[in-house]
């Protein structure tokens, strides 16, 4: 079952967004999930009470109070749609504005049941137009909010009334382009935040199999920010200098058991620092079927594999969104694996001279 975590710093808009949103037909049998019932202002729409912590909306939807675990709120959904209580197809998480997602995302990605029972779909995070660059320089946590998304709301854009206002406006989409360039930014005042377009965009989509792999792995445009740097002088120790986007790409078949030990060591020796990666992987074992992985820090979640390649190009496809890691150490791990001599033992010369790796090399 597809679940979407919105998040996104204070007062960006969340609350407005889900009420517009779950209106429309497209979610319709959703259940929403928030931390309080009164933050998200919806008793207006309310028009059947289930039981103490779950309501149905008018548009179909449920609604779930989370007054503290979240793997508790999940299970009571999944009981209650199990014993036929209530009925979604669909879920949605709100987290609060002050929230690391990260540990939103480790819960629906680790947990031994609920990972049987849902997909993470995709993360969506709201920045306020008018406030987002001075929220990014004050706040780490609008920083990871918006690194970690699939997708970026820019909301308020219909307050950019004055000629400041839109020049602090182009800055900030510069900087979350460089911040994360594999996340399409969407204005909200101007209708792209629709169902269409926020939904089905984390993973692979449901209905094709096919992963967004030129999305997800916008190279060039990241290409691009690096060779036109925008001028940060504003703010030269803004947190984002922290953050890194970059991508791995390669054209040969990876044994699957190098794969395994490569993700393996990275997770070891970076693991909190590894704000999300994802991609596509050519293994050597099944070079025609794809295998789709997609992490959030020391957690991966279950990789799947696709029957066949969305599209021609058929190279090993990585992106990592990293704090506080240089990309040539990761860049550079990698490229020693892709040097192994057989399937199933590391080329000794290749990790044994790595500096990068821990304690001289790996004895198997």
């Amino acid at each position: 079952m597809p679940l979407t975590v919105v998040t996104g710093f204070l007062g960006a808009g969340k609350t407005t967004l889900l009420n517009r949103l779950i209106k429309d037909p497209a979610l319709a049998e959703t259940a929403v999930i928030i931390n309080e019932f009164g933050e998200i202002g919806l008793d207006h729409l309310l028009v059947e009470q289930i039981d103490d912590n779950l309501v149905l909306l008018q548009s179909g939807c449920l609604c779930c109070t989370m007054r503290g675990d979240l793997v508790g709120a999940l299970e009571k959904l999944l009981r209650d749609l199990d014993n036929g209580r209530a009925r979604f197809r669909r879920v949605v998480i709100e987290t609060t504005g002050l929230a690391d997602p990260a540990p939103v995302l480790q819960t629906t990605m680790a947990h031994p049941y609920l990972v049987l029972r849902f997909r993470l779909d995709g993360v969506v995070t709201l920045v306020d137009a008018v406030n987002g660059l001075s929220t990014l320089d004050e706040h780490m946590e609008s920083v990871k909010q918006a690194a970690v998304a699939d997708r970026i709301v820019l909301t308020k854009t219909d307050l950019l009334d004055t000629p400041a206002r839109r020049a602090a406006a182009d800055v900030l989409r510069m900087r979350l382009a460089k911040l994360n360039p594999a996340a399409p930014v969407l204005d909200a005042a101007a209708g792209e935040a629709s169902p269409a377009r926020l939904l089905d965009c984390g993973l692979y989509n449901p209905q094709s199999k096919t992963p967004d792999v030129r999305r997800w792995l916008a190279t060039e445009a990241y290409a691009q920010a690096e060779r036109h740097p925008h001028d940060h002088s504003h703010d030269v120790s803004r947190h984002d200098d922290r953050i890194r986007a970059f991508s791995l790409v390669s054209e040969a078949a990876i044994p699957a058991a190098s794969f395994e030990l490569f993700l393996e060591l990275v997770r070891a020796m970076h693991g909190p620092n590894l704000l999300r990666f994802k991609g596509v992987v050519r293994l050597a074992e099944t070079p025609d079927a794809p295998l789709v992985v997609h992490g959030v820090q020391h957690i991966l979640h279950p990789p799947t594999r696709l029957p066949h390649w969305p599209d021609g190009d058929h190279s090993t496809r990585l992106v990592f969104i990293t704090r506080d890691i240089e990309e040539r150490t990761i860049r550079e791990l990698f490229a020693a694996f892709l040097n192994q001599a057989a399937p199933d033992r590391p080329d000794r010369a290749a990790l044994t001279n790595n500096p990068l790796m821990p304690f001289g090399g790996i004895d198997r």
